[in-house]
This record gives structure tokens, sequence and C-alpha cells, in this order.
């Protein structure tokens, strides 16, 4: 076991490096750069542009280096915690992304607590009381948050957020706490205003893997192990407990380095509607300003998240089921 941990470290440097030469030519991709792309919005608000100001400031940002160049100044960079400069706010990647990756992992972690928490009890009790009353609401409820839009499920908890609680509408904090250093109280100001997009995103994918539970751990209570466990005498928690549980639940296992930059970049349309502040938003402006180390700084940060995900998974897997080998060759 330690061998394969110590080999899968070793190889999330090389996977994590090819990735950020994928991600540097992805975000070079689009025709001219952000300079252009700043003379073309002066030039259609009819300002004049100064040439010898655009090529100094071309210089400046190292855009007339050679792409190569520039790909090995932006990873050296990030090696040693250096995410860059960002053209549009003209401050360092560092200063401007601030508290958003944190509030971004916050609410994306807050997410996936709630999704299990709420998803693993339902269907594990759909499973076992399948065609129940029970099942038949659950099931019920479960279509709804697949059916409910996100955007349209945040303006109405908004609403009543601000009308049963007082919540200020939108955000993740009071405006009073934005920019201010960490207290408890702004802590409990997140904390109050957390739980609104914790539900919001959440609520689509808590109905879609009760679903998937369901599916799954009917399959196995079918199995031939399991009515042999019950002719055993062994008691319905611990013949549910044992084994079919496990197995049920190794596909989630599997997802975990899926599920939060999912949530992440599927969460910007809800982030906008709320006025959340995390990463979504910032990056789509990003990529549209063509501001080229801020996007690559958030598309690296998920992907890390990605490589760092799976390897948590495969580990997972290999404790959890012991059908899984970490090392090659046939079993006897």
């Amino acid at each position: 076991m330690l061998g394969y941990t110590v080999r899968r470290i070793l190889t999330m440097i090389p996977t994590l490096l090819a990735i950020s030469f994928i991600i540097f030519v992805i975000i070079q991709l689009p025709p001219g750069d952000f300079l252009e792309t700043e003379i073309a919005e002066m030039q259609a608000q009819g300002e004049a542009v100064d040439p010898e100001k655009i090529e100094y400031l071309r210089r400046e940002y190292g855009l007339d280096k050679p792409f190569l160049e520039q790909y090995a100044v932006w990873v050296f960079g990030l090696v040693q915690g250096d995410l860059g400069f960002s053209f549009e706010h003209q401050l360092p990647v560092n200063e401007v992304i601030g508290d958003r990756l944190w509030l971004t992992f916050v609410v994306a972690l807050a997410t996936i607590l709630f999704t299990y928490a709420v998803a693993f009890p339902i269907g594990i009790y759909s499973a076992v009381r399948q065609y129940s009353v029970g099942d038949y609401v659950l099931t019920f409820i479960g279509f709804l948050g697949l059916a409910t839009p996100n955007f349209l499920l945040a303006l109405v908890l908004l609403y009543f957020a601000n009308l049963w609680f007082g919540t200020s509408i939108g955000g993740l904090m009071d405006p009073k706490y934005v920019d201010h250093p960490w207290t408890w109280s702004k802590v409990s100001s997140i904390l109050e205003h957390l739980w609104i997009p914790v539900i919001v995103i959440g609520t689509s994918g808590t109905a879609a893997m009760i679903r998937r539970l369901r599916a799954n751990l009917l399959d196995e209570l079918q199995k031939q192990y399991v009515i042999t466990a019950r002719a055993k005498g062994l008691s319905p928690l611990k013949v549910l407990l044992k084994y079919p549980l496990r197995m049920a639940i190794n596909p989630f296992i599997a997802d975990i380095g899926n599920v939060l930059p999912q949530l992440i970049s599927g969460a910007v349309l809800v982030s906008v509607v709320l006025s959340l502040e995390t990463t979504g938003p910032m990056l789509v402006r990003a990529l549209q300003s063509q501001d080229m180390y801020l996007a690559g700084s958030f598309l690296m940060f998920e992907a890390s998240l990605v490589v760092i995900g799976v390897f948590i998974s495969d580990l997972a897997l290999a404790v959890l089921d012991p059908r899984i080998r970490l090392a090659g060759g046939a079993t006897k």
C-alpha cells in the first residue's frame, strides 16, 4: 500500500505538468491577446491609442516573448507560489483572487457534505423500503429536485431568506465584512449566508445521487450472497452494512475526483444570480478579456482538485472493496 501511494504521488507531478501545458495552450488559442482586446475596446469607444505605450506594455507583461518562454516563466512561478500578473486588475493574481479560492472551496465542500448527508439515508431507505409510501414520496421529491432550475430555486430562497430570517440578499457575507480581515463575526456571517448556495447547488446532485444509490443497492440486495447471509440468520442491519452498501457506494467513491470541479464549474450561473464571491464569475470574465494568467490559475486550481480527488478515490476504493487490487497479476 505504501509503495502504491508513493508511486501515485510521483505520477501526479508529470500529470499536473502536462495539464498545465494543455491549459496554457488553450488560453493562448484565441487570436490576439489582452492588449489587442483592450485596443479594440478603446477604438470602439473613440479613444486614441498610443502605439509606443502599447509596445511598452507588451514588453512589460512579457507578451512579446515566444510561447514556450512564456509558459516556462508561468510554470516556474506556479512552483514558487507566484500565480502571475493579472492584466485586467493590474495586480498580482495572488492579490486578485484573495479569499475567492477559499470561499469557493468552502461552498463546494459544504455542498458535498450536504449532498452525501441527505442522499445516502434517503437512497438507502428507498432501496430497503422499495415501493412503500415513503419510497414514492421521496422519489417524487427527488424528481422535483432534478426538474427545478438552480437559478429559479436561488431566487426563491433569496426571497424567503430575506423575508423570514432577515438575511441580506446575495453574497456569502454581509456587505460590511467584504474586504475586511477574518473575525468570528465574519465567519458567522458566512455561515448565515452559506446554506442558500449549498441547497441551491446541491439539490440536483442530491436528487441524482438518491436515484443512483437506490438502483445500485437494489441490484446488490438481490444477489446470492445477500440471500445466503439472510438464511444464516444475520440481522437485516448487519446484512445491509456488511457488503451490499459497501459495493453500492463504489461508484460514488470513484467520482470523488470529479465532484469538486463539477460543483465549482457548474455553479457559475448560481454564483452570478446570488452574487457569490467565488471563482466562477471571475474566471468567465478572465477568459473573455484574455487575462491568461488569472484564467490559467483558476483552471490549474480545478485540475489540481481532479488529480488529488482521483488519488483519494483510488486509495478509498482499495480500502473499501477487497476485490480491488493495487498491483497487477492474476489471482488464483
